[in-house]
């Protein structure tokens, strides 16, 4: 088992940044793969970014390419999301997921381990 708690969510002003972070615990290294997805009220929950098991290889929704960096810290079983020009439209509830690939995988069923999410909201 896979535990993952996210962290660093709160309340910015439009064009502020947030570095969202979370923590895996348990056997991590049997889920490797690791990204940031995002639930909107009302909405489906969307790829927000992905990063390869080493670090090497990242990919991003459209929406927030250019503006966010997912990076991974494995000494310190941690991944980040530095959110930077920060949108109203960003706003949500950001979880962090985990999977047994080595790639970099935008679908939600390619993750089988989530965190409990954390709320990002940005003011206009």
């Amino acid at each position: 088992q896979v535990q993952l708690v996210e962290s660093g969510g709160g309340l910015v002003q439009a064009g502020g940044s947030l570095r969202l972070s979370c923590a895996a615990s348990g056997r991590t290294s049997s889920s490797p793969a690791m990204g940031w997805f995002r639930q909107a009220p009302g909405k489906e929950r969307e790829f927000v970014a992905a990063v390869s098991w080493d670090g090497g290889s990242t990919r991003y929704a459209d929406s927030v390419k250019g503006r966010f960096t997912i990076s991974r810290d494995n000494a310190k079983s941690t991944v980040y999301l530095q959110m930077n020009s920060l949108k109203p439209e960003d706003t949500a509830v950001y979880y962090c997921a985990a999977g047994s690939g080595f790639g970099v995988y935008a679908f939600a069923s390619l993750y089988n381990y989530w965190g409990q999410g954390t709320q990002v909201t940005v003011s206009s």
